[in-house]
């Protein structure tokens, strides 16, 4: 599946999805289209294994199913060199200890945001962050901050490792400490 399918119907439910988890009614509104299209859609997307229900939300006359997408279908949106970086992980994981691939992976993170830091150097604090999630966003990730109880937390609504952290999840580390560096310069 590629760029045709991303642009039907099921494939714009998924990008939606992709942001963030929503009901029949909340699909059908931002896609101009009828609650039973949305239903049939979604009861063909759940049963090849790229949405699943997540839960409920509380709606005026009864709750409303959440529809989310399963880590399976995060394989279907354009991804930079993700094939390569899990193969290359597999090869260090059996060359390095637990513990030796968690530090590299994070130093690799911190070069990374290394290339980086010219462009953030004299920027607010805001500005920083919305600069490292635009990079990340680049790279494939559908990232958004979002804030509660007077703090800002980052949303990664599709992994930029999406196609890696399946077989390694570990690779989360990159962005673990690609982030704080460059949002955080001083």
């Amino acid at each position: 599946m590629g760029q045709r399918f991303l642009a039907s119907s099921r494939g714009k439910i998924l990008a939606l999805l992709r942001t963030e988890s929503r009901t029949v009614n909340e699909l059908a509104e931002a896609l101009a289209l009828t609650e039973n299209a949305i239903r049939s859609h979604l009861t063909s997307l759940e049963r090849d294994g790229l949405i699943q229900q997540l839960g409920m939300r509380r709606g005026f006359r009864k709750p409303h199913v959440l529809y989310s997408l399963t880590p399976e279908a995060e394989q279907l949106f354009p991804t930079a060199y993700g094939s390569l970086l899990r193969h290359a992980l597999t090869v260090f994981a059996r060359q390095l200890s637990r513990q030796e691939l968690q530090a590299s992976l994070r130093e690799i993170g911190r070069t990374a945001a290394d290339e980086h830091l010219d462009h953030v150097k004299g920027k607010t604090r805001n500005q920083r962050i919305e600069f490292a999630l635009s990079l990340l966003k680049t790279l494939g990730g559908d990232i958004t901050v979002r804030e509660g109880d007077g703090k800002r937390f980052i949303h990664g609504n599709g992994c930029v490792f999406s196609a890696v952290t399946v077989h390694h999840p570990e690779a989360c580390l990159i962005a673990e400490r690609f982030f704080p560096k460059l949002s955080a310069f001083h």
